[in-house]
């Protein structure tokens, strides 16, 4: 739909009183031809008879008729006329079908020709079926139905045509009925598919031709069954009967006229809604214009409209703020104390601390933040409005000492306790929903009650207390869901499905491991109490049994269920520890402990150390390295860090110091440890120590570095943010542009002169006057100002318009020869240069084409100088959002543009009410109205409305009441804007007097700053200047003494011999009114009403107009650069040079060559040379910029990376970045001196390891790749597919020590040595044998082993699992198989299970071209391999009965129970750390090593291998017989092995 255009939004909004009538109308001057009806008219005489006695009884009754009759009567006519009207179209229609069914000429002939019958047009007529269609034509099946005769209804009493006329139509015979396709091709030309239409989703052709041909399938069918009913249809030939029916149709072609016309009448019974603006414009175009219903709340509620936004006014995505209202409660129960602790810490230090300066003013502060809150959130009062109007309240006052005055809070304070308040009011939201889920949950939490709720003081605690109640009373929550009557089921049924997820915790709290975790001795809670009172409230209960013994009381008696102690004891802690980590307030403590003490570090990534040099700005945090964290709140470089790290090329870790961390662990510790001194309380120590580990580790720590990075980048952004809003204000709070003559408040008028970019053969000069109004009376556009008849054109705009001062602005550094050229034209005028970053975004904006459309771009630019000239404030609240295309930090980019706009709006909005706007000249100067939406309480919407009510009212007000009597404001707005709203008042006025009660009498304090409750006080304070009586002034106007002192000449001194501070020190006495601050405003505002309170207008420095002009700057220009520079003149002994902007340069005699350089040539014209800059002359008043350089070789060869080079952060890592910078120095160094090796060979590629697994992966297992190794030309790396995704790098040492070495190389790396030795053990001639005799021997032993039984597919744990449930199935066997060790390739691991009370083991086995290598026995088969790890397992063993039989029982105090064996219980999972078997590849324990094992493992020594082996004291295998030689395992067939293995 096509949308109306922008401006016809306002007639939309008119009352249109006479739409229903005209829609009426509409709908009968469609109903037929040439029958007009009017509403409310018939054309039948009778009704209007009957209309005309009726009309003259009223006259006659006085038009006082009972309003039930006349209703009625009304009801009557409008169905009457529907009725004559219903009337009318069916006979008009009926007129039309038949004429339409009558058969013409052509179509006679056409039936005659192919049935060879003649008919009668007179007898031949189109029947109509009886009822009527839904819907509109289409090729139905309704075309071969049986014809039947009409109602009487629908032929209304015409004579009914002859049917067996039609009916001897199908006496020849039919057509073939396999003839599918003889309808034609436009039987089904346009098709309405029903299903298409249902189904909503569009079809391919495919689909459409299925369709068609089913419906032609149905079609013949429908036409057998036709001839089958009626005999009389035999007659015809079927290709005849089919052209026939395309011609005539079955008659029922236009029924939908008729389903039409009843349709119209429903409608008619059923009048049409009104049209809304969503029904005419586009979406967006209503929110543009500020039309939708949102707007419209915004406009009607009595609430500030920057107080009902989520965002900035200025945003184009703003809503409606959805918050609760703050209370007085609420501020004075906790609320003011929050904010003012949060204010700032200088705030802290000077009145919070001990030895602060304003200790004392302590509590008055607090009362002025609790006034402030109450003054925002509950009275609905803006900032602008407390500052300016009640600053006696944020002040302190002595009526002891009125003159000991001070303010309490700042203009930014009061913006904080805003945006304070406003986060303290999300709090209290929250804390009220958590307090009603509480509620609901139904029970009596004692710790939540007591210790939980009062230290509920953020956001992120109300977060982690609803996380501890959906932990702790989860079952609870779901129960409260579950109850539910049988009247709400519908509600119930409308809630959304809960996640059925469920956790490890969950899992193990339900089970019997809950038990378990009760040995701990204490709750959690109690151990929370005992950590943040540093005391024991709470003492552990100690358990009188060892850890491991304990836990196997709770083991499940059946062996399928059964879990190892250690699994038990380590799911005890699971649950002990998250209940501990979620505890709110250790969650809260850590926090704190992370913003004291926390530390930054940033570590760049494998692409940053690369693309992060010494000139990036990421450089200066490249290698930070334990920055505290509250030295990243007062820069952005915490922003560029996240956004470095968003581009991935730096890491970022947060951390706790050592000794902080370990503060905080032994605290923690300390309150859940026990101080008995038992054995078993020192191993249920031990477990509390893991508990303390893993709630840091999992829960606290992890938690508290996401908080710690939201916090920091919020505060940055939030700080940034300000930041650019001060500077906004610094360029905001300035008055217009005061020539020497004017005086103070007057607008200059200005002539606004531009270049452009100073081409003489394309740009002209552009030539704006601006009057002192801010219109534009003349613009002219002349070629230069050296041609006699321009330069006289431009002298003559001068002398006729005399402007008050002249701008000059461009795009180049040609500017600076034009200034210099209007300056000597015009020598009485000043000519200044200004800031053109509004200018140079106004010139191409669609506001500027809006207002200027038919000036060039460089015109509109002239406009746009001008205007700042006259009115900065005005300029720059003309920007809208576009504010925030104007830089005012390099970082600014960094901050979301939200919060970026609030900070610009809150500078807007303290200038503007600083200055304050003419409402009535808002009214008339669309320009200036953009100041209106600053004003405190309006904003773009409430603006526009007072604009359009003013306007409405004649387009001006007299005086301020008229705003409340006229309803323009409402009562919360009236007093926000009131003192802002300036209504000048004409002298004749002020000298007249008006009557007391005459409320269009102008009232001279509207025209001042004074807030209209303070009115009385202005009077009585100049009645007492003017030392009259009441009685004086009884009969006049209130405010005619205003307007007395006002004219008095003698103001100044009457009004300062008022005591002020005895006037306030008795309104505080007698009606407790704090009103020091507001008299002196008051008495200013009597002697210079709206006086100018901002600094005079500011001179651009020379920087300013340097960057203006070229866009170089002090970095760019820096004295040391070298820069390039092109070579135009050489002329006196110096060059004259021009830098790559524009700017020009000099290169003088003395620095052009070098002295002592005797073949040193001076530069060419026209060259490009490279120059060093030696001085920056500027001077923008004399239009004089100038750069120094020298082109020197003695200069130019120190270079000037000392300059260009970022600056490391003070927190650097030093030996990081030499480490690095060496990697790449010698990888730079590789990649120069590394070339590509030509092998002829078929398995030799030029790949590193990452391509020749990819190269691998679609080859079959066994395949080889030899490529190039990094260890030099000397060396070559193998790479051989073991298993899908599983490769062995022979020669690559980060996996494997073994390498491939040439003897007798090529020295280029072009060919092969003439030996190759693989890990000094094997030696071959040339690459074929090494892949015959070393890899495929390697690749069949590895095929050897998986085709064993014992071998089996997928991972370790799938693998332990199998061996538990075969072990399950045959508990009187041990098992053991055999897996692919994924975590080094080329290696099997041997997983044996004893028996069902231990835990699995885990042995490796080395594949080599030899043998098997168990450890460091030698096996030369699978069998053999088998036969050794039996005979090792068995020696194991016996090292073990012989141990425990001189053994001690390993509980101290307790006594060996009887078990089956004389096993001590739970010996397998006793922590020993004598004698165990470590984990091969994991945690702490040393890398593998393949050889001979350690002469100390008989003793005391570990095991190089091996998971959770549980004996203690086994010894090591025997020594190989022979020094230096593996042994050989072998199956010799003893008979002593058959029942050593009968076990297994």
């Amino acid at each position: 739909m096509a949308s109306p255009p922008p401006e016809d939004l306002d007639s939309v909004l008119q009352p249109q009183e006479d739409e229903q009538m005209g829609d009426a109308r509409d709908g009968d001057e469609e109903e037929g031809e040439g029958d007009k009806v009017m509403h409310g008219h018939t054309d039948d005489s009778s009704e209007e008879d009957e209309d005309d006695e009726d009309e003259e009884r009223r006259i006659r009754d006085g038009f006082i008729v009972d309003e039930d009759e006349e209703e009625e009567d009304d009801d009557d006519e409008e169905q009457r006329r529907r009725d004559e009207r219903r009337k009318r179209r069916k006979k008009k229609h009926r007129r039309r079908r038949e004429e339409e069914e009558t058969l013409e000429e052509d179509d006679l002939d056409l039936l005659e020709e192919n049935t060879g019958t003649s008919y009668k047009k007179s007898r031949l007529k189109r029947l109509v079926r009886r009822g009527g269609s839904e819907s509109p034509p289409t090729a139905s099946s309704s075309r071969r139905k049986a014809v039947v005769e009409s109602s009487d209804d629908d032929l209304d009493d015409e004579p009914l045509p002859a049917v067996q006329d039609i009916q001897r139509i199908w006496e020849d015979g039919g057509r073939d009925d396999e003839d599918e396709d003889a309808d034609g091709d436009m039987d089904d030309f346009i098709d309405y598919d029903e299903g298409e239409e249902e189904a909503g989703l569009p079809m391919d052709e495919k689909a459409r031709e299925e369709r068609r041909k089913e419906r032609r399938r149905k079609e013949i069918e429908q036409r057998r069954k036709i001839r089958g009913a009626h005999p009389e249809l035999a007659g015809i030939d079927a290709n005849a009967w089919a052209e026939i029916y395309d011609v005539f149709g079955d008659g029922h072609e236009f029924d939908w006229a008729l389903v039409a016309d009843e349709e119209m009448d429903l409608d008619e019974e059923h009048p049409k809604a009104d049209k809304n603006l969503q029904d005419v414009f586009e979406p967006s175009e209503i929110r543009e214009h500020m039309l939708t219903e949102d707007d419209d709340l915004i406009r009607a509620q009595d609430t500030p409209e920057r107080m009902q936004l989520t965002t900035s006014s200025l945003s184009g995505s703003s809503s409606i703020s959805t918050h609760q209202p703050l209370t007085s409660e609420d501020i004075e129960n906790g609320g003011a104390m929050w904010v003012t602790q949060r204010l700032s810490p200088r705030k802290i230090r000077e009145f919070f601390e001990p030895d602060g300066p304003y200790q004392p003013y302590r509590t008055p502060l607090v009362l002025a933040v609790t006034f402030a809150l109450r003054c925002i959130f509950v009275d609905e009062y803006e900032v602008p409005y407390i500052w300016t109007h009640k600053r006696d309240h944020i002040s302190h006052f002595d009526p002891e000492n009125p003159r000991n005055r001070f303010e309490l809070l700042t203009l930014s304070e009061l913006w904080k306790i805003y945006s304070l308040g406003q986060k303290y009011r999300s709090l209290v939201e929250r804390r009220n929903a958590l307090s009603a889920s509480y509620t609901k949950l139904g029970v009596e939490d004692q710790y939540y009650e007591t210790d939980i709720v009062p230290m509920i003081d953020s956001v992120e605690v109300v977060a982690d207390t609803t996380e501890w109640l959906l932990m702790k009373y989860k079952d609870k929550k779901q129960n409260s869901l579950a109850l539910h009557f049988h009247d709400d089921e519908a509600e119930v049924d409308r809630k959304h499905k809960t996640p059925s997820r469920v956790s490890a915790y969950e899992l193990a709290k339900k089970s019997i491991v809950s038990k378990l975790a009760d040995g701990f001795g204490i709750k959690p809670h109690e151990v929370v109490r005992n950590f943040t009172n540093n005391q024991h409230l709470h003492y552990v209960n100690d358990q009188d049994l060892n850890p491991l013994v304990y836990a196997e009381q709770f083991s499940d008696p059946d062996p399928l269920k059964m879990q190892a102690p250690e699994e038990m004891l380590r799911r005890a802690r699971m649950i002990f520890a998250t209940e501990l980590g979620k505890d709110p307030q250790l969650r809260d403590a850590m926090r704190q402990q992370f913003l004291r003490d926390a530390v930054i570090s940033v570590e760049p990534t494998e692409r940053g150390v690369v693309k992060i040099d010494d000139h990036n700005i990421y450089f200066n945090f490249k290698y930070l390295l334990n920055k505290p964290v509250k030295d990243m709140l007062d820069t952005a470089q915490f922003l560029q860090i996240i956004r470095a790290e968003q581009e991935l090329l730096v890491t970022v870790h947060i951390a706790l110091p050592n000794d902080s961390k370990a503060s905080f662990e032994s605290r923690l510790y300390d309150a859940l440890s026990s101080t008995s001194f038992s054995e078993s309380a020192k191993a249920w120590n031990e477990e509390r120590t893991r508990v303390v580990q893993e709630v840091l580790d999992q829960h606290l720590i992890p938690a508290a570095i996401k908080w710690t990075r939201e916090y920091i980048r919020e505060e940055v952004e939030d700080n940034l943010a300000n930041h650019c809003g001060d500077l906004l204000r610094k360029r905001l709070d300035v008055a217009p542009y005061k020539a020497p003559n004017m005086q103070l408040g007057e607008t200059a008028s200005v002539l606004a002169v531009s270049w452009g970019k100073g081409d003489p053969q394309k740009d002209a000069i552009s030539v704006v006057f601006m009057d002192d109004g801010g219109r534009m009376r003349e613009y002219i556009k002349i070629d230069n100002l050296v041609d006699a008849a321009t330069r006289d054109e431009f002298v003559d705009i001068i002398q006729r318009r005399k402007p008050d001062v002249i701008v000059i602005g461009g795009f180049s550094i040609a500017t600076a020869k034009l200034s210099q050229r209007v300056k000597e034209i015009e020598t009485q005028t000043p000519v200044i240069y200004v800031k053109d970053e509004l200018a140079r975004i106004y010139h191409v904006n669609s506001r500027a084409k809006t207002e200027f459309g038919s000036l060039p771009p460089v015109a509109r630019y002239c406009v746009g100088l001008a205007r700042y000239v006259q009115s900065p404030l005005n300029e720059y609240a003309a920007l809208g959002s576009d504010i925030t295309a104007i830089t005012f930090d390099e970082q600014q980019h960094l901050v979301p543009k939200e919060k970026l706009l609030i900070a610009l709006e809150r500078a807007l909005v303290d200038v503007t009410n600083k200055v304050g706007v003419d409402i009535n000249r808002a009214v008339t100067d669309r320009y200036y109205q953009h100041l209106l939406p600053f004003i405190c309480g309006l904003g773009p919407r409430k603006a526009r409305e007072m604009v359009t009510k003013i306007d409405s009212l004649g387009g001006s007000l007299v005086n301020r009441n008229q705003f409340i009597k006229n309803s323009i404001l409402t009562t919360k707005i009236f007093l926000n804007a009131a003192g802002f709203l300036r209504i000048l008042q004409e002298q004749d006025y002020i000298k007249s007097k008006h009557r007391a009660d005459d409320d269009q009498a102008p009232d001279p304090l509207d025209d001042t700053r004074i807030h209209p409750e303070d009115y009385e006080l202005a009077r009585k304070m100049a009645t007492d200047a003017l030392e009259l009586d009441e009685e004086d002034i009884h009969d006049e106007h209130p405010s005619h003494v205003v307007s007395l002192i006002m004219q008095d000449s003698d103001n100044d001194r009457k009004l300062s011999e008022l005591n002020l501070d005895e006037f306030a020190v008795s309104l505080y006495s007698v009606n407790n009114e704090l009103k020091r601050h507001t008299l002196n405003v008051i008495r200013d505002e009597l002697l210079k009403p709206f006086a100018e309170q901002r600094a005079t207008f500011p001179d651009v420095n020379s920087w300013d107009v340097l960057t203006m002009l070229t866009g170089e700057s002090q970095k760019t220009l820096e004295v040391g650069l070298i820069i390039s520079v092109y070579v135009y003149r050489i002329r006196g002994g110096f060059a004259s040079v021009r830098l790559d902007s524009g700017l020009e340069g000099v290169i003088p005699k003395e620095f052009m060559t070098d002295s002592n350089d005797i073949d040193s040539k001076p530069p060419p014209k026209g060259a490009t040379i490279q120059t060093v800059i030696i001085d920056v002359k500027l001077d923008h008043h004399n239009d004089h910029f100038q750069v120094d350089l020298s082109s020197r070789a003695i200069d130019l060869v120190a270079g000037d990376l000392d300059f260009r080079r970022v600056k490391p952060d003070q927190y650097w890592d030093y030996a990081r970045h030499e480490k690095d910078r060496d990697i790449m120095v010698r990888k730079k160094r590789a990649e120069v001196e590394k070339t590509r090796r030509a092998i002829k060979h078929p398995n030799f590629h030029n790949f590193n390891a990452s391509q020749a697994e990819a190269y691998l992966d679609k080859q079959p297992q066994g395949e080889v790749v030899i490529r190039p190794s990094s260890k030099g030309s000397d060396h070559l790396a193998v790479t051989w597919k073991v298993d899908e995704k599983l490769y062995q790098h022979i020669g690559k040492s980060s996996f494997i020590t073994s390498y491939v070495t040439e003897v007798g190389g090529d020295p280029t790396g072009q060919g092969v040595g003439g030996k190759l030795i693989v890990d000094n053990s094997h030696t071959y001639a040339d690459l074929d044998e090494l892949i015959v005799n070393h890899v495929h021997a390697m690749v069949r032993r590895v095929e050897e082993l998986t085709a064993h039984d014992r071998f089996k597919h997928g991972s370790e744990d799938e693998l332990h699992l199998f061996l538990k449930n075969q072990l399950a199935a045959n508990p009187a066997k041990s098992m053991y198989g055999f897996t692919l060790n994924r975590k080094r390739p080329g290696h099997f691991n041997l997983c044996f299970l004893a028996n069902k009370q231990s835990a699995v083991q885990t042995w490796p086995v080395r594949v080599t071209p030899d043998a098997y290598f168990l450890f460091d026995a030698a096996a030369v088969g699978v069998p053999e391999l088998c036969d050794a790890f039996k005979v090792r397992h068995l020696h194991e063993t016996q090292n073990l009965a012989n141990a425990a039989a001189g053994g001690k029982t390993p509980f101290a105090g307790g006594r060996t129970p009887g078990r089956p064996g004389h096993a001590t219980p739970g010996r397998v999972s006793v922590r020993q750390p004598v004698g165990r078997t470590p984990n091969p590849y994991g945690g702490a324990t040393p890398a593998p090593h393949y050889g001979a094992t350690p002469s100390t493992y008989a003793g005391h020594g570990q095991t190089p291998y091996g998971h959770q082996t549980p004996h203690r004291g086994f010894p090591g295998p025997p020594p190989p017989s022979i020094p230096g030689q593996t042994p050989v395992v072998q199956h010799t067939g003893t008979p002593g092995w058959a029942s050593q293995r009968r076990a297994w």
